[in-house]
């Protein structure tokens, strides 16, 4: 892209930025829970439609989710995923005031450039990232598996941005275990623990630990061990969750699991059966022709780069980016070290720093949504790529 066109966009970003501004402002003064971002998705909405992007909200059965569409003519689609659901008791501190109301900005400027480009760009309002995610059942409902590319930033701090996040794959299992009720004294013989089997599952995936590649982590919780110390538990209830670096490699630590529970209850005269605590979070399908093209923009705009990361956690994008190129480049919003989730990070988003910030982070995702829309050869690059990178990980 010559300088002319960069220097457009730079143009077209500096126009909207004060309604983004307003935006996030507006989101962190009042932060929604995931699933109940009611007037945070009519307020985006309202934004989009005015720029002349054709809206369905609600969207896919979710209250608080849309679907924007600026259709440019004749191409290729590109998603530009926008989250703005906040956290309890810390409101928005992930960002997604600020990241959400970034993938706003870079809508909106891009429909001051429809002269650089032909196609189809969706804004796409994906509400509860902090909960169920999602992105999860838009990409299991075919969302994303026509689009060339589907991108979002996200909010960190330290001053380095990383051109994509990894992420883990995650599964959720509500496991119950139940025994025989009996007094602890008087009777215990007549009793089977359904907490003695619940602990003895635990004291098992202990057990396998030593064994445990370094991607794979298992923690879990009681939520229900009985409710009296003079009654045998009849009945007992763990909150597990798995997080490996393949959904393959998940589905193999799943069968682990269920050896361990079914031979903890079999050892304890007990039954186990568990159900899903929320869907399955996917692990990253990165690209890296996506990840060096995005390094190279964020280092043009005069940001600081360093590669990825090992994974630390999980995101609902890891879905989408089974389904379609995706990536998540963390966009630095402070040059101090704050950890996300955090009461001071929510701060930093309101601050001018984080604002200057934002602007080059939409500046970044439009300069990657016109060169995906505009160049054939590096689409069909990227989409090689991808198709490659997700045979691996089916394995």
């Amino acid at each position: 892209m010559n300088e002319d066109h960069k220097k457009s966009v730079n143009e077209a970003v500096k126009k909207r930025h004060a309604e983004a501004v307003a935006l996030s402002d507006d989101m962190a003064a009042h932060p929604e829970l995931p699933h109940r971002e009611f007037e945070s998705s009519k307020k985006i909405v309202a934004l989009l439609k005015n720029a002349g992007f054709e809206v369905e909200y609600p969207y896919l059965g979710y209250d608080t989710a849309f679907s924007a569409v600026l259709n440019n003519g004749e191409g290729p689609d590109a998603a530009i995923l926008v989250e703005y659901d906040a956290l309890p008791d810390i409101g928005h501190g992930c960002g997604h005031n600020l990241h959400g109301a970034l993938s706003v900005l870079a809508g909106l400027a891009l429909t001051e450039l429809r002269a650089l480009w032909s196609g189809r760009v969706h804004l796409i309002g994906t509400p509860a990232e902090e909960a169920d995610g999602a992105k999860i059942g838009m990409a299991d409902r075919g969302v994303f598996d026509d689009m060339a590319v589907a991108m979002m930033m996200h909010s960190v701090g330290g001053g380095v941005c990383q051109p994509n996040m990894d992420a883990l794959s995650l599964r959720c299992r509500v496991m119950e275990f139940r025994g025989q009720p009996a007094h602890s004294v008087a009777a215990p013989w007549e009793g089977r623990s359904a907490l003695a089997a619940a602990r003895k599952f635990l004291d098992l995936i202990d057990a396998r630990r030593e064994c445990f590649t370094p991607d794979i982590h298992v923690n879990g919780v009681i939520l229900d061990g009985g409710r009296s110390p003079n009654i045998i538990p009849a009945r007992a209830e763990i909150l597990l969750e798995f997080r490996t670096d393949s959904m393959a490699k998940l589905e193999r630590v799943d069968e682990m699991v269920s050896k361990c529970a079914r031979a903890a209850a079999m050892a304890l005269d007990c039954e186990v059966t568990w159900k899903p605590g929320y869907p399955d979070f996917a692990d990253m399908v990165r690209v890296p022709v996506l990840e060096e093209e995005v390094a190279r923009i964020l280092g043009d705009l005069g940001e600081k780069v360093s590669g990825v990361t090992p994974p630390i956690g999980s995101t609902d994008v890891g879905n989408v980016s089974y389904r379609c190129p995706a990536i998540q480049p963390l966009m630095s919003i402070t040059d101090e070290p704050l950890a996300l989730h955090t009461t001071g990070f929510a701060g930093a988003t309101l601050k001018p720093e984080a604002h200057n910030a934002m602007a080059r982070g939409a500046e970044a995702l439009v300069l990657l949504t016109l060169k995906i829309l505009r160049d054939e050869s590096f689409r069909r690059e990227v989409r090689d790529e991808f198709l490659r990178r997700r045979d691996l990980k089916k394995g």
